[in-house]
């Protein structure tokens, strides 16, 4: 993720991700293999994915050639069901997942998260434990920026609709049980997926005083004042952000300055520019642009929105073009668009910048497959590197520096 810190299942063989056939099992039964030799400097990414089950391997590890955009296979492991998000903490000692699913150890409307610690010589993973996520579909999770709780948007709270949740993180970098949650209520929108209440996303704003819910179903991001030392969260008495109806807010993001903010909307295939009031934990809408070239006029749904390292560019994707949408953010924080890129793929449900931010990889839920590209640094403009991966059904992408040289 660029911020600090629903189901086929597809069955691939393991030279498909240059695996042997042979690998054995390591720590609690997950699948293991040492990450391949390679020479000069390198990044790590792990990839989510929507194979139902947990009995599989869900999670798969990379490492990436800067230099060249190649993808060498490092390691598949158990990460429990449908990990469709997944997000890191800054010393690099656990991932956590969401786990996608309607029903979660017998549970019925919950999903669950998982506690994979990492191993810092290698990057494998190994599960530790779950929690329930207090809903059904859990589709995002978060750290706030102390890394003391794990910030979740359950697509489906309930019967009613979705909810957030925020889960304590242990010492041992364990996940508690949650310990604040918030029904969203109607009313919904009037687009048909607004049948009720739909969270997509939570995270915290730059400074940790309050996270924002983005709710597909009713059209509004919620505001929560958060007390992470407590490990709980007021709401706010007013949303933070009224988006236009049936535009289906989904996820979003901070510019690096912290004064903007981009709010990426799913049902209307647009994205929204706005102005951050940090002392209010409200925003205030500069600008809606459609994400899509003139002209298209098939069915699209928005999906992953992230603004560059260098806060000159902002890059959205597409889910029906099949593209990412490349802006170039103004001085004033609005957007003005540069280009429409092709994923070489289906469905690019999310998508992740290295670092550095010369490098941008996309996941291709529908073609199993994720593709890199070169960012220009001066036009914001991505030009394919020629180097893609086949993975089963990728949901998510996490690019962090090798922190195991």
């Amino acid at each position: 993720m660029s911020q600090p810190v629903a189901f086929r299942r597809y069955l691939f063989p393991l030279a498909a991700f240059g695996l042997a056939a042979g690998s054995g099992l390591g720590l609690a039964g997950c699948a293991r293999t040492a990450p391949a030799a390679s020479s000069g400097a390198s990044e790590l990414v792990y990839i989510g994915t929507n194979v139902a089950s947990a009995q599989e391997n869900t999670i798969y590890l990379y490492r990436l050639n800067p230099a060249t955009g190649a993808l060498a296979a490092a390691g598949a492991y158990k990460g429990g069901a449908q990990p469709s998000y997944l997000t890191m903490d800054a010393a690099h000692r656990h991932l956590y997942a969401v786990s996608e699913t309607g029903t979660f150890k017998g549970q019925d409307h919950c999903g669950g998260v998982s506690t994979l610690a990492i191993d810092g010589r290698t990057g494998a993973l190994a599960l530790l434990g779950q929690q329930p996520s207090t809903g059904a579909s859990p589709c995002y999770i978060n750290l706030d920026h102390t890394g003391k709780n794990a910030l979740v948007a359950n697509y489906m709270g309930s019967a009613t609709g979705g909810n957030v949740a925020l889960l304590p993180v242990q010492p041992d970098g364990q996940l508690a049980p949650a310990t604040a949650t918030d029904q969203h209520q109607p009313p919904v929108g009037p687009h048909p997926n607004q049948t009720t209440p739909h969270a997509h996303s939570l995270l915290p704003d730059p400074a940790n005083r309050f996270a924002f819910g983005a709710d597909l179903g009713t059209d509004k991001v919620y505001g929560y004042r958060l007390d992470a030392a407590r490990h709980t969260w007021q709401p706010l008495p007013a949303p933070a952000f009224v988006a236009k109806p049936g535009a289906g807010p989904r996820h979003l993001t901070f510019h690096p300055n912290g004064r903007y903010a981009y709010l990426a909307n799913e049902l209307n295939s647009t994205v929204t520019a706005l102005a951050y009031d940090a002392a209010a934990g409200s925003f205030r809408e500069l600008q809606t642009l459609t994400t899509l070239p003139a002209g298209f006029a098939e069915t699209n749904s928005v999906a992953d929105v992230h603004v560059g390292p260098n806060g000159k560019f902002l890059y959205v994707s597409n889910r029906g073009r099949n593209s990412i949408a490349v802006f170039a953010i103004g001085a004033d924080g609005q957007l003005a668009p540069v280009q429409d890129v092709d994923t070489q793929g289906k469905t690019p449900r999310n998508f992740a910048l290295d670092p550095s931010g010369r490098l941008l990889l996309v996941a291709n839920q529908n073609s199993n497959n994720v593709f890199t590209y070169r960012v220009d640094q001066q036009t914001g403009k991505l030009t394919p590197t020629g180097q893609h991966v086949d993975v089963p059904s990728p949901m998510f992408v996490e690019v962090v520096p090798d922190f195991t040289r």
